[in-house]
């Protein structure tokens, strides 16, 4: 649970920080290039008015736009001064260029020719900066300057905004690693003060506990047998199952990563433990139903998967109407085995189905306190997955309630 508080902390750290900084460099980017390309597009407009361009050419007649290429305008080259070095000027209509500045260059018409397709009114082709207005009767006219001045100072503008953002994605990541450790450090003291206590609590629980075992059994024999002491003994029962739930949650719990080479025979565990359940099935009217794949083999504890299995099964019985059925099924999977075991009752209502996890929760807390049922089961079950790095969760469909383990 800390590791998961701590993984989603850290990435909505991680997100909204490098958001707001690369968020910050991309715009601050974008108005150095934008700046960069006006300022080179105005420099085209003072030295050379686009509008006295179109005076320089005589507008066509009407008959002249006939879809015969013979009646199109003629091509023209349109005379620039001398300041105007590598800049070229394209009056273009339906794709084709109808008239020119001085230029030989094949390459630059074919770029003019696409940068009027574009619907953008400045930018940068290749090493070349463009400016694109509106002429006469559907025409553009497109000047392109050759300025590698300028082309240089975006592209490192450009370099640099990724560098910077590869930066900013590295400190923030240390810092969103530091930050939720120092957030999630005062929860994990607790959570694991919590766990010492549960621990020591049920290590001091079990002497006097014997002891009172002890004495009851001695009283019992001097003065007989009584209801009483029938009462005694169940609390005591009740009791001693409690704390030695409690231990064993809190042993797994405190237990890091496994580290294991033995394997086992799932297939075969599954069986052995859930012959044990038989009889409790068989006095309650419920059948118990097989559907396991044979010999899947898993590196685990035998210990581990029994008491899953266990309380898994001993749960589904529990929970079974009277001449219900019970299925166990096991599969191999891509990355894993899927154990699920499945019930025939009632079903667990949905806003309480990833509460039934939690320690001590109970759905029906009168009926379980009956049955002397504290809400550690699951729990437990929980906790020995997750050590394997697996999850367990919980469907209800047709009045069937499934619980499946995937290690």
């Amino acid at each position: 649970m800390i590791n998961k508080l701590k993984k989603k902390i850290f990435w909505i750290l991680m997100i909204s920080i490098s958001t707001v900084l690369i968020g910050a460099i991309i715009i601050f980017a974008y108005i150095n290039y934008r700046s960069s390309i006006n300022a080179a597009t105005s420099i085209m407009e003072k030295v050379n008015d686009f509008g006295k361009i179109q005076e320089n050419i005589a507008p066509p007649e009407d008959n002249q736009y006939l879809s015969d290429e013979n009646n199109k305008p003629p091509r023209g080259e349109i005379k620039l001064d001398a300041e105007l070095e590598d800049t070229y000027y394209y009056i273009i209509e339906d794709g084709e260029i109808i008239n020119k500045s001085e230029s030989d260059s094949e390459e630059i018409e074919n770029m003019a020719v696409r940068i009027s397709k574009k619907n953008s009114e400045s930018g940068i082709s290749k090493n070349y900066i463009y400016k694109v207005s509106k002429g006469r009767n559907n025409s553009k006219i497109v000047m392109i300057m050759k300025n590698e001045n300028v082309i240089k100072r975006i592209r490192i503008i450009f370099i640099l905004s990724g560098i910077i953002c590869f930066i900013v994605l590295i400190i923030t990541y240390y810092i969103s690693k530091k930050v939720s450790n120092i957030i999630v450090k005062p929860v994990e003291e607790t959570m694991e003060k919590q766990k010492q206590f549960i621990s020591d609590a049920s290590h001091e629980l079990k002497t006097p506990l014997a002891v009172i075992e002890a004495n009851a059994d001695v009283l019992e024999s001097e003065v007989g047998s009584s209801k009483w002491m029938e009462y005694i003994q169940s609390e005591i029962s009740s009791m001693d199952k409690l704390i030695n739930n409690l231990l064993l949650l809190a042993k797994t719990e405190k237990e890091p990563s496994l580290n294991i080479n033995e394997e086992i025979n799932l297939s075969e565990e599954i069986m052995l433990t859930c012959s044990m359940f038989e009889s409790m099935a068989y006095e309650k009217k419920v059948k118990m139903n097989y559907n396991t794949a044979d010999n899947i083999k898993i590196k685990a504890y035998k210990e581990d998967i029994k008491q899953v299995i266990s309380i898994l099964v001993d749960n589904a019985i529990k929970h079974t109407k009277e001449d219900g059925n019970i299925f166990i099924e096991l599969q191999k999977e891509k990355n894993g085995v899927l154990i699920q075991v499945k019930n025939e009752g009632d079903p667990i209502p949905e806003d309480e189905r990833n509460k039934i996890f939690e320690r001590f929760y109970r759905i029906d807390k009168s009926r379980n306190r009956k049955e002397k049922r504290y809400g550690l089961g699951l729990a437990i079950a929980k906790s020995i997955v997750e050590k394997y790095n697996g999850k367990i969760d919980v469907l209800c469909q047709n009045g069937v309630t499934n619980f499946r383990v995937f290690i």
